[in-house]
């Protein structure tokens, strides 16, 4: 237990020490979508739907999120069978299906796009990013730098997620994502991009606040009732569904994926 307390400390530090500057300009793009009444959406496949989540919506989050996750790639609990997670690693290796799921939504010039992925490798992540890049969003990615140049890219993918991105945020996790080496054992093991990506995204989060708050554009936080009375985190709750609802009904008009491609790859 040691072990992995003392390596997983050391991946925050490194976080903190070497990756600020990138968690700044990814924070200033979030806070310029959402102060100009855009969204930034955030997208990820297997366990990196699980920042997804937890950038909105849960206590302490806020509207100017919309997480997008395709159960078919992030369902995992079922492990063997139907949905398995055979199906779902060879889902997310599909090309093609990124600009599918894409054309599903009409996105604005005041968005922006947030994608998670540990090794950035899959063809999923990585088209999701390109076909965001080309629709004109700035792009934030937020991997594993180590991880991802420790693997192949794949010729039908022909780039890792770090290469199409705007702002690129490494995770500073290790090529075998588990930090433990047990003797008696030949593979290591205790994982690390999951509590690495959930604190890059909460930091994320956090600066975003202060400065849509810098800027007056701040919108309701969701708040437990162990925080507000039970009345103030109803409104809190209502207010911050209905702020979603109303950013969203224009990303999910009848017009979703007719817009015009811009920009470069």
């Amino acid at each position: 237990m040691t072990t992995w307390f003392s390596a997983a400390r050391a991946i925050f530090d490194r976080i903190e020490a070497t990756q600020s500057a990138a968690i700044e300009r990814a924070s200033q793009i979030c806070a310029d979508a959402i102060a100009a009444d855009g969204l930034v959406h955030l997208f990820g496949t297997g366990h990196s739907r699980i920042p997804v989540e937890e950038m909105f919506p849960r206590y302490g989050s806020y509207p100017g999120f919309n997480p997008i996750v395709e159960l078919s790639m992030t369902y995992h609990t079922q492990v063997v069978g139907a949905n398995g997670q055979r199906q779902a690693m060879f889902i997310e290796r599909v090309p093609g299906l990124a600009e599918i799921i894409l054309q599903n939504f009409q996105f604005g010039p005041r968005d922006a796009m947030m994608v998670f992925s540990a090794s950035g490798l899959p063809a999923v992540p990585v088209e999701m990013a390109r076909g965001a890049r080309r629709r004109g969003l700035p792009v934030i990615a937020i991997t594993s730098v180590a991880q991802s140049k420790a693997g192949t890219v794949r010729p039908e993918v022909g780039a890792r997620l770090l290469d199409e991105a705007d702002v690129v945020i490494d995770l500073c996790t290790p090529a075998s994502d588990a930090l433990c080496a047990l003797e008696g054992l030949d593979t290591p093991v205790g994982p690390s991009s999951t509590f690495a990506a959930v604190a890059v995204a909460n930091t994320i989060k956090v600066r975003t606040a202060q400065l849509l708050i810098d800027r007056g554009a701040m919108t309701p936080v969701i708040t437990s009732t162990t925080v507000v009375d039970e009345q103030r985190s109803r409104e809190l709750f209502d207010a911050a569904y209905r702020e979603h609802a109303r950013r969203l009904a224009r990303v999910l008009s009848p017009d979703a994926g007719r817009q015009p491609l811009t920009g470069g790859v």
